[in-house]
């Protein structure tokens, strides 16, 4: 199984994307373990993060079979850096064809971020594998479900940005695939107990 069929099968089983903004390496095993425990198999370090490399590799390194990856991806040397440090998902906060070109090369999982239908199927046509929609403020439930109209049926849609587990329900409805998770799951600083109960109060929701 290639990553992209990987990737396909883990929004299938949980399609919840962890997102460490603001990690530090030492505390990267057991924020990891938190929530592989409740089920994530998908898993970014946002580039802006301090050391992302060294908590991707340390991630990847502890959960060979799950799918860790970089966020704030911004260039094609970042999408080769991420390969080498163990990095598998690829995900930006917009659409760049160069970004999305290196990381279909590289045999990668890509998600960039868009937020206009013309985004989207630029994104879709450059290879990507889901799309981030972002910032989820700005992209309601209503805009959603119209974009999902048009766009081809198996596109996965993504939402990012406040998202909470109280306001799922509604994207869902509106035809969205899953979402990645910011502060609502982690915060610097926050114990891995602390993580993992945040983990298990969206897996309830999403599953509820």
């Amino acid at each position: 199984m290639n990553t992209a069929e990987q990737f396909a099968q883990a929004l299938d089983q949980l399609p919840l994307v962890a997102i460490l903004r603001g990690l530090r390496p030492e505390e990267a095993p057991a924020v990891g373990q938190a929530l592989v425990d409740k089920g994530f198999a998908l898993i970014e370090v946002p580039l802006n993060s301090p050391r992302p490399l060294e908590s991707i590799a340390a991630l990847a390194a502890q959960h060979p079979d799950h799918l860790i990856g970089a966020g704030t991806v911004l260039t094609s040397a970042q999408v080769r850096d991420v390969q080498a440090a163990g990095g598998r998902i690829i995900i930006s906060p917009h659409f760049d064809p160069a970004v999305v070109h290196e990381a279909v090369r590289l045999g990668l999982a890509c998600v960039p971020g868009v937020a206009t239908p013309s985004e989207a199927f630029a994104a879709l046509h450059a290879g990507a594998h889901a799309l981030k929609l972002f910032p989820a403020e700005m992209i309601t439930p209503s805009v959603l479900k119209a974009m999902r109209a048009v766009l081809p049926s198996g596109t996965a849609l993504l939402p990012v940005g406040s998202i909470t587990p109280d306001n799922m329900a509604a994207y869902l409805s509106a035809g969205a695939k899953g979402f990645g998770l910011g502060s609502a799951l982690y915060k610097p600083g926050q114990s891995a107990q602390e993580v993992g109960a945040a983990a298990q109060r969206f897996v309830q929701a999403l599953r509820g």
